[in-house]
């Protein structure tokens, strides 16, 4: 079956178009009423894709990772992030939204979710997938205008391709934003 006529994949258009019809909006509305603070970064990390079948192999590779975002009011960060790894030729796109957790003026402590598409090409098999997951973290603020973070993600794909299945994805990850 073709993968542009598969209703898997009709199903999952459906679903983010409306995701992201809802992420503008709210973007919209809380951006005119609120104090946000726009960044882009970067950020390099290790995942662990935990794969079953027949045929799987070993998933564990360093990536790389590109983000955009905004915190508003201090409180909520919502990203966009682009992450690729080698192994697999993997990308994945998705969104999230954290809640930050202040320590100090410098220090934060951050919980929220995911959800997006993971590109994978396992054994020979192309296939987009819907992504969804957990993260947690924390941010030290260098200045007005740097910040790092280091994160843990938790992510569930529904890859299931000839006899192989990704079970969880797991990354650990560095980032350096820049404020504007």
């Amino acid at each position: 079956m073709s993968i542009l006529k598969s209703p898997k994949l009709c199903k999952l258009h459906i679903l983010l178009n409306q995701i992201g019809i809802f992420v503008v909006l709210m973007f919209f509305s809380l951006t005119s009423m609120a104090k946000a603070d726009y960044f882009v970064g970067g950020g390099v990390g290790y995942q662990n894709d935990r794969l079953s079948g027949e045929s799987s192999l070993n998933g564990e590779d360093s990536f790389l990772q590109l983000n955009a975002g905004l915190t508003i009011e201090s409180k909520h960060r919502v990203m966009a992030t682009y992450s690729y790894k080698d192994k697999f030729s993997q990308s994945l796109f998705f969104s999230s939204y954290d809640y930050l957790y202040h320590l100090t003026n410098k220090v934060s402590l951050s919980g929220g979710f995911l959800l997006g598409v993971g590109y994978n090409d396992i054994v020979e098999e192309s296939s987009l997938e819907f992504l969804r997951g957990l993260q947690v973290g924390s941010s030290f603020k260098i200045n007005n205008d740097w910040n790092t973070d280091i994160l843990y993600r938790y992510m569930h794909q529904d890859f299931e391709e000839e006899g192989v299945e990704i079970d969880n994805s797991q990354q650990i990850v560095i980032i350096a934003n820049y404020h504007f």
